[in-house]
């Protein structure tokens, strides 16, 4: 089951740094990194957030979704390898992804609901909570629901 957070949980993580670990998962003649995360007593690949936001403006503009992943991407400490963006007429939705080294975040609009629904997917060192702070300045929700997901998980 799915570990559910709250924006004060995710705030309060925030602050804590992780303790990032690279883990090898070859012999010692063939060392990869596969940049598992190790905190708190629990190795992952990745924190998943799944956010939504309601009440929220500006979810036509394409040249501003665009800029906020990017920003997203920045603030995150994450690696830009591509962002695909398409916008849908008559209603201006906007659907899309950043491809990230570290994974990949996604965005899906409903500008005449005043929603959006966005995958924030990353490993490594990278911070996805930052996405969060992000996200409000650009689009200013009434809201914003975040469910976080540690993707990968090792139980030993």
């Amino acid at each position: 089951m799915a570990e559910m957070k709250t924006e004060v949980e995710c705030k309060e993580n925030e602050t804590k740094n992780s303790n990032i670990v690279a883990f090898n998962s070859k012999s010692s003649s063939e060392v990869r990194k596969d940049y598992f995360i190790q905190q708190n007593g629990i190795k992952y690949a990745g924190r998943h957030l799944i956010i939504d936001l309601w009440g929220a403006s500006h979810l036509d503009n394409l040249p501003l979704v665009e800029k906020t992943l990017q920003d997203v991407v920045v603030a995150c400490g994450a690696t830009l390898l591509h962002i695909h963006l398409h916008h849908f007429t008559p209603n201006g939705g906007i659907s899309g992804v950043a491809v990230l080294a570290e994974s990949h975040i996604s965005i899906h609009t409903w500008p005449e609901r005043q929603y959006a629904a966005l995958d924030v997917f990353m490993c490594g060192e990278s911070q996805p909570e930052r996405s969060i702070e992000v996200l409000r300045q650009a689009f200013n929700p009434s809201q914003v629901c975040i469910n976080q997901h540690m993707r990968g998980t090792v139980y030993e």
